[in-house]
């Protein structure tokens, strides 16, 4: 199967959606659902919450699609990127309540991951995302990976990473970027859309 069935989404879908269409709206929640529920899941550790993440994300897409602009990313990078600050914004707001943040990547199970009730071919598809993600993941350096879980997945800055970490945050900055750099080629095949 070739990944980019389950996760490429045409750009064209903004512009309809920015014009009121329902249809097109309904084709990018499904095409992109199941990978935004897993980040908004893994990061906050609540199914109900992460739930209401995408609602909001959702909502906020509706409204502001005509923001989308193609240039600055892929339509899925912009929804991960959207989805991740609105996560990162719940998490800082459930720290301030004295909660507890998320734990390791190594530590999420997966089965607990599901949206709705997928078909076979997007359990599937959504298995195979998976296992290219966390393969590139667990490839990278451990000082690289660790520096992107701790901003990823628990919101951290640089300066608090460096904190955590013990080390400048010149380094931290270094170690995010290589790592970033080395998922995103690991990763192209998933996201190509050409």
């Amino acid at each position: 199967m070739d990944l980019r069935t389950s996760t490429s989404i045409d750009s064209d879908l903004f512009t309809l959606i920015a014009k009121g269409d329902r249809r097109a709206f309904g084709r990018l929640y499904d095409q992109s659902s199941p990978v935004l529920f897993t980040l908004s899941f893994r990061m906050l550790g609540d199914r109900e919450e992460a739930e209401d993440l995408l609602q909001e994300v959702y909502t906020e897409v509706w409204r502001k699609s005509v923001r989308y602009d193609e240039r600055r990313g892929s339509p899925m990078a912009w929804l991960i990127t959207l989805t991740r600050s609105r996560a990162i914004d719940r998490l800082r707001a459930r720290a301030s309540r004295g909660h507890g943040m998320t734990d390791s990547i190594d530590d999420a199970p997966i089965a607990d991951t599901q949206a709705h009730d997928p078909t076979p071919f997007d359990r599937q598809a959504d298995a195979e995302v998976r296992v290219q993600v966390m393969k590139a993941l667990v490839e990278l350096p451990a000082a690289q990976r660790q520096a992107l879980e701790l901003a990823y997945y628990e919101g951290l800055s640089h300066s608090e990473i460096a904190e955590r970490l013990k080390e400048p945050v010149g380094t931290i900055k270094t170690r995010i970027k290589l790592g970033m750099s080395k998922l995103k080629t690991a990763l192209q095949p998933c996201w190509n859309f050409d």
